[in-house]
């Protein structure tokens, strides 16, 4: 019986809400993004969209990139208007 292997590739993924719903993205695999109205969906989606992404960089014989080291942080920036007009507020 003959059995194929099985590769597991580690990819680090960028998921943001905002009022549409959630948008996921991977860094080191350009162009590999997806969206869904609830972080479940879009996380599901965003693995097909990565299954198929390194299936195809296999095929054209392209390396895979894996995550190393994962760090996400939120920083906060303070802005000061000028003119005394109102900046918009990021959501």
């Amino acid at each position: 019986m003959y059995m194929r292997k099985i590769n597991v590739y580690k990819i680090s993924v960028v998921i943001e809400k905002d009022r549409d719903g959630y948008f996921a993205y991977c860094p080191k695999l350009q162009g590999c993004y997806s969206q869904g109205k609830t972080y479940e969906e879009v996380l599901e989606n965003i693995k097909d969209a990565i299954k198929l992404h390194i299936e195809d960089r296999l095929e054209s014989g392209e390396e895979i990139p894996q995550a190393e080291i994962i760090n996400l942080t939120s920083v906060e920036v303070e802005i000061r208007a000028r003119n005394c007009q109102e900046l918009p507020r990021l959501r």
